[in-house]
């Protein structure tokens, strides 16, 4: 097995060389690389160790990005991705081939062009990382596009459909966290990490933690302020000692996850009846369009979603239909 390991060996090697080294003498490198190899025992590793090899590569990859400053769930994300991928391929990292990548992409038909770009963006960024860190000297990524999405236009709610929201909610708890998601416009893990301690209640603001560990200041207005106070008393009355803004209901009381404020959400939205889907995501598209049908700066917007990049928060302006009829009333004559 030594001497089939160190030929196939041999073989890559000159593989690679012509490859990377047009002009090169072949030749002569052969008889340069059998030289070497002589002094070597070549053991090639067994299936078994070519599949550890990517999940030791994908660790030290989350790793970084941890110390980086990624969240959890960004994280947990990345390694699902990854490890299907790996699954998929059933190679090491290095053997992984621009071919595979595209086989992979194209391996369940019920994927739409977001998911595919999503499962592309992953294994991308762990490419270039594992090129720049110089564990592999070729990306097999590098020539792969990302797919055109179609482009869907953030669903607010309408004032009408907000209030039949706020009409539904039927317990201290779902009051304010309505009011809280709306009048902050927080992603649905920023609102879950809030803590009760942080809120200024003089200047109705309080600090989140965004995408990319980033903090920024959030505000709550008159009705967010008026149901997080009520709701407040009520914890306070059932002795619930938890930091957390938003608690579960059963002792030992602790901080509500994403999970569990998505089904509050759910539970309000089903009792009402309309042809939108409710989730948390969308208080914070109804928030934005609100904002910019008001007459928001970008700018402003930008920094109170927490947007990196301003495109991002310009897309609100597309979806904003009463915006432009107020712009040609105003301006067209």
């Amino acid at each position: 097995m030594v001497a089939n390991d160190t030929a196939r060996l041999l073989m890559e090697l000159e593989t690679i060389a012509a490859t990377l080294i047009p002009n090169a003498d072949i030749p002569k490198l052969k008889l340069r690389f059998e030289e070497v190899t002589n002094n070597y025992n070549v053991d090639r590793k067994t299936l078994e160790a070519l599949e550890n090899d990517f999940k030791d590569k994908v660790d030290f990859y989350l790793s970084a990005l941890r110390i980086e400053g990624y969240s959890e769930q960004t994280l947990q994300g990345n390694r699902y991705d990854l490890m299907a991928f790996s699954g998929f391929v059933n190679k090491a990292v290095i053997q992984v081939t621009t071919a595979d990548v595209r086989k992979f992409l194209a391996s369940n038909p019920k994927w739409v062009s977001g998911t595919v770009a999503k499962k592309l963006s992953t294994i991308k960024a762990f490419y270039k990382w594992m090129t720049a860190e110089e564990f592999i000297l070729h990306d097999p990524t590098a020539k792969i596009r990302t797919p055109k999405q179609e482009k869907r236009l953030p669903k607010a709610m309408s004032p009408d459909e907000l209030e039949m929201i706020r009409d539904a909610c039927e317990t201290k708890r779902e009051r304010a966290l309505v009011e809280v998601f709306y009048s902050t416009g927080c992603r649905i893990s920023e609102l879950s990490g809030m803590k009760t301690a942080e809120i200024d209640w003089r200047s109705g603001s309080l600090p989140v933690i965004g995408k990319g560990n980033k903090e920024r200041i959030v505000y709550l207005n008159g009705k967010a302020i008026y149901e997080l106070r009520k709701y407040l008393s009520e914890r306070e009355f059932e002795e619930d000692e938890c930091e957390y803004l938003f608690s579960t209901v059963r002792r030992p009381y602790k901080q509500m996850g994403t999970t569990a404020i998505r089904n509050v959400i759910n539970k309000v939205a089903s009792r009402v009846e309309t042809s939108k889907k409710v989730t948390p995501h969308v208080f914070r598209h109804s928030m934005a369009t609100n904002a910019i049908n008001n007459g928001i700066e970008l700018g402003d917007l930008q920094q109170l979603l927490g947007h990196s990049n301003p495109s991002t928060t310009l897309r609100y302006t597309m979806v904003s239909e009463e915006r432009k009829r107020n712009a040609h009333k105003r301006f067209v004559q």
